[in-house]
């Protein structure tokens, strides 16, 4: 099936000049001080305000998403993070008092009662929300908060081994970890981890300087302690602390045995008496690690026939993605970590980043950025920029039940039945061992920030215990105990994105619950998946998964309901059989 690229608008300007680019904040200050001033006399007059504001924020988003991108995907160019610090230090913080007074502005409207409120429902609890949150003493404390944050990827950029004679990024050394010679992955696992080490001191120290901004940032709020300012902050509107203590007992009660199931299946396949840390990806003697691609090309190329056996419309997506130049796939030295999928406001297509070396686990983060890329898209057509500033519960949603569907035809990437049987036997891993992770996280972040203050000790000594309470016990660490207890430094969004992480626990669950759906009704399940999307954040999140077809809902109850649907599919899959 062949796929084409689609048409997509960008939005066409009738505020701003066509030629206007963002370079300094005086260039922009004239078009703040218009929508300031502006008398709004009637209910078509508060629209195009409205309409104004959101081509404003289209093409401010846009340009600092691409400072961001460039900087990500070479971070030994100063120039390029000196654009991005430059946008975080001189411009953002001047526009937070703008956005303070137009959400003021916007909240004061008499006529603001005219507009449809089911629509604008979610819009205007946010505003109302930043409105109270807003404090002037924190604009210049959350600006040196974004370019603190940003050293973590500079830090780890920098982190290779040597492999005979070769360097290799982290990432890319990863693979290795997969390969069955044993003494290998030995040797792979502990390079990787003394290199880790080697930066504990200076990730501790950025870690505690974050730490105490955020503190500050939430007194000034007039909150304790930075969780429950955070809580507020990212609009979590639809659950509590609380509601994460229940997801996290309930994770260790139904989910753990799952993973410590997988895990056992792996240590009997393998034939090892003892199950090392370099044990838990590996392939048995004979068997050739898994290589679905070659090069950042392949995947993509091949990414698009699977997205075109799910839906023509998805394969579009991503051949205008890839005919606008806007992937940059593989891992190379200079390169931040990680992986992401960047909406571009303005122009609507947008920007995937990763560091592919050719795993099956890059291949599930194609399939998973591009969910994220076919959500971007479903979404641009939206009237304004902010119905598009869709919470992380549905956005990820998005990418993780991609995964899910697509994995009956990963057959473009592999020669034969076995190999197929054997990637999607990872993907179930991963879905499975990422609740666990996703629960110690969390549970570790609550932890840090109710305990202002805390010294690197107490820190490492509770990291061990909530991270041995969400393990199975069959993994020996025994010699690698320090690397253990700075195990925590290698996940990128305690130090960039605090208490962003919950969300993708909530939504694997969604995911899983889609995945369910679509093997009892495909046409009805990618139909529901598609309109959900397509409505951005119009709708609460209860709303959107409603709209789904599925449950806003992580209680007991319902992940050992779940839980139970994995372990059948498990079965089918020759796990858990004795």
């Amino acid at each position: 099936m062949e796929a084409q690229m689609m048409t997509i608008e960008k939005i066409k300007r009738t505020f701003l000049p066509e030629a206007f680019t963002v370079s300094t904040w005086e260039g922009l200050q004239p078009y703040f001080e218009d929508l300031k001033n502006r008398t709004i006399s009637d209910k078509a007059a508060l629209e195009q305000w409205l309409k104004d504001l959101s081509e404003l924020e289209a093409v401010i988003s846009e340009d600092a998403s691409w400072r961001q991108i460039r900087m990500t995907c070479d971070t030994t160019d100063p120039a390029l993070e000196e654009a991005f610090t430059f946008f975080c230090l001189e411009i953002e913080p001047k526009m937070k008092p703008y956005f303070f007074a137009l959400n003021k502005k916007l909240l004061e409207s008499p006529f603001l009662k005219e507009l449809d409120t089911t629509q604008y429902f979610p819009y205007l609890r946010s505003v109302e929300n930043a409105v109270q949150l807003y404090r002037e003493e924190n604009v210049s404390l959350q600006a040196e908060l974004s370019v603190m944050a940003q050293q973590y990827g500079v830090i780890s950029g920098k982190m290779t081994i040597e492999l005979e004679g070769k360097e290799y990024t982290l990432q890319q050394a990863a693979r290795f970890l997969q390969n069955p010679d044993r003494q290998l992955r030995e040797t792979v696992f502990r390079k990787i981890a003394e290199r880790r080490l080697q930066d504990k001191e200076t990730l501790n120290e950025l870690f505690d300087k974050l730490l105490k901004h955020r503190q500050q940032v939430a007194q000034n709020a007039g909150f304790e302690q930075y969780r429950d300012y955070k809580f507020r902050e990212l609009g979590r509107f639809d659950y509590t602390p609380e509601d994460c203590f229940a997801f996290h007992d309930a994770v260790k009660e139904h989910i753990l045995p799952l993973q410590k199931m997988l895990t056992l299946h792996r240590k009997k396949r393998l034939g090892i008496d003892t199950m090392r840390p370099w044990d838990t990806d590996a392939e048995p003697e004979g068997i050739r690690p898994l290589h679905p691609f070659e090069s950042g090309s392949e995947l993509s190329e091949k990414t698009v026939k699977v997205f075109a056996s799910l839906r023509p419309y998805f394969a579009q997506c991503l051949e205008t993605m890839i005919g606008m130049g806007r992937l940059d796939l593989e891992s190379r030295k200079g390169k931040a970590p990680g992986g992401y999928n960047c909406p571009l406001a303005e122009t609507g297509v947008p920007f995937i980043f990763m560091n592919a070396a050719g795993t099956v686990g890059d291949l599930i983060t194609m399939m998973h950025e591009g969910g994220h890329a076919v959500h971007s898209f479903l979404s641009h057509p939206l009237s304004l920029s902010a119905f598009k500033e869709y919470p992380m519960e549905i956005a990820e949603l998005a990418s993780m039940s991609m995964e899910l569907f697509s994995m009956e035809h990963w057959d473009e990437f592999f020669t034969g039945e076995s190999e197929l049987h054997r990637a999607q036997l990872e993907e179930m891993e991963r879905v499975i061992s990422v609740l666990p992770w996703i629960a110690t996280i969390d549970k570790f972040q609550h932890w840090l920030y109710t305990h202002p203050g805390h010294s690197v000790a107490e820190r490492t000594e509770n990291w061990l215990a909530i991270l041995n309470e969400f393990t199975t016990g069959v993994v020996d660490w025994s010699g690698f105990e320090e690397y253990r207890a700075n195990f925590w430094q290698k996940q990128l969004h305690l130090f960039e994105v605090p208490f962003y992480y919950i969300e993708y626990g909530i939504a694997q669950l969604g995911a899983i619950a889609m995945w369910r759906q679509y093997r009892a009704n495909k046409t009805a399940a990618l139909d529901n998946y598609m309109h959900a999307l397509s409505l951005g954040y119009t709708k609460t999140l209860k709303g959107l998964y409603e709209t789904a077809g599925i449950r806003f809902d992580f209680s007991p109850a319902y992940i050992a309901e779940l839980g139970s649907f994995v372990q059948e599919r498990l079965k089918e899959m020759g796990v858990g059989e004795s």
